[in-house]
């Protein structure tokens, strides 16, 4: 009741207290002063466009650098995969697609189109996973297994590990 009150004494307008956006009796009203007219001999006035921010800088690595843990033995293993080759690790079948960093100078932004396939008991090839992981959220979209677990940790230019063989045409 006390609600129903209020609302209606809100609509209604006091003449006493008139809205603020309305000036008073004897006020003068505001008006928007026209815009400037420009000298007749001045240049045309230019246009600047908003600066753009520049564009971000993304670099492709060939490497994909992962850490697995088998939570059995309680190991975490640290691998690196080459871009669309297939690691194993455990029961679990790892292949990076592309792998995205950013110049040193800027905000660490890491990130791996990955896809992971599990091998089951009756020797089946499963996926598990596919999509994006990201370095800098590991629990975000790491592939989280019974038993084990696997996370983007970089991308890399160079590894110790030597790579894969390319096919050999005659």
């Amino acid at each position: 009741m006390l609600f129903l009150a209020a609302a209606q004494a809100q609509e209604s307008v006091d003449p006493e207290f008139p809205p603020l956006d309305v000036p008073m009796e004897g006020e003068p009203v505001p008006t928007e002063p026209a815009p400037a007219e420009p000298a007749p001999n001045a240049p045309a006035p230019t246009e600047t466009a908003p600066a753009k921010p520049a564009p971000v800088q993304r670099i492709k690595n060939p490497i994909a650098e992962f850490s697995g843990i088998d939570k059995i033995t309680g190991r975490i293993t640290t691998f690196d995969v080459y871009i669309d080759e297939t690691v194993q690790f455990g029961a679990l079948q790892v292949t990076p697609r592309v792998c995205y960093s950013r110049p040193k100078e800027e905000e660490p932004k890491t990130d791996s189109f990955v896809e992971v396939d599990e091998i089951t008991l009756d020797r089946k090839i499963q996926r598990i996973f596919t999509g994006w992981m990201f370095a800098e959220s590991p629990g975000l979209n790491a592939v989280e297994h019974a038993v084990y677990d696997v996370w983007l940790k970089a991308c890399k230019q160079k590894s110790d590990v030597p790579p894969p063989e390319t096919p050999k045409t005659n």
